[in-house]
């Protein structure tokens, strides 16, 4: 489990002041294995480090990423919960903030007129205000810091101010942790299209010599059987290479 770390329990004691969260941002993206780890770790890092003297905070990071699945990070299952609310209406403080890359702010809950039914079902969650500041990224993905507290107008001046500090210093590390992730789904896909492609050509090669065919006619057999099956040109071929009794063939190359 995040909270199970060393060092980020380490972190979240020591109550680090502004200077040293670049650093430990870093350290971050280092210890996480992926995005969804780090923005874990990091709404940790943003309920300790931007609760108030009079008031704790819950954190929730919500992070938006074409073709890809939404991710819901927190700090706490309560948190988590006034995420996913806002993901079932599909409209709320964070979406809003991360698509708007405008900072909103809900005083009270009980009165603010904005997203009613989103406000409506947060009742039983104990939520008075409400905090949702963007970090800022690149291209086409969005992200919101969603910052929750039992308690109405709970965050004054001085905090929107260090929220919008912390997101900032945040963006840096989240955009590296999702290039990170990009890199490493790319050589993933790269793998298995090499391996699909290794599949194929040795389907391809069976069939040439059993019909004594070229290689383009070899191929429009196995795609004309794979439009006729409805499956796969891959599945297709790799039963083709499993009827002459060989093994699934393993891809060669160099990492």
């Amino acid at each position: 489990m995040t909270a199970d770390i060393p060092a980020l329990n380490d972190l979240v004691t020591a109550d680090p002041t502004r200077q040293e969260i670049p650093a430990l941002l870093q350290d971050l993206v280092l210890d996480s294995s992926d995005v969804k780890e780090f923005l874990n770790d990091l709404a940790v890092l943003a309920a300790s480090h931007l609760a108030g003297p009079q008031h704790d905070v819950l954190c929730g990071i919500t992070l938006l990423r074409p073709r890809r699945t939404g991710t819901v990070a927190s700090s706490s299952p309560q948190a988590q919960s006034m995420d996913e609310i806002q993901y079932a209406f599909g409209d709320g403080p964070c979406l809003t903030a991360a698509r708007t890359s405008v900072t909103v702010y809900v005083q009270d809950t009980g009165r603010d007129s904005r997203w009613p039914e989103y406000h409506a079902a947060t009742v039983g969650q104990g939520i008075r205000s409400v905090l949702a500041v963007p970090i800022p990224l690149e291209g086409n993905a969005a992200c919101g810091l969603n910052l929750y507290s039992t308690a109405p107008d709970a965050f004054d001046e001085g905090d929107r101010e260090a929220a919008a500090l912390f997101a900032r210093d945040a963006s840096r590390s989240l955009r590296l942790a999702i290039r990170i992730a990009n890199l490493t789904e790319t050589g993933e896909n790269l793998k298995a299209a090499m391996d699909s492609r290794t599949t194929i050509d040795l389907a391809v090669g069976i069939i040439m010599a059993q019909n004594r065919c070229s290689q383009e006619a070899a191929m429009t057999i196995l795609k004309a059987a794979s439009s006729a099956r409805n499956i796969k040109l891959r599945d297709v071929a790799a039963a083709v290479v499993a009827s002459t009794g060989g093994s699934a063939p393993t891809t060669h190359f160099d990492s």
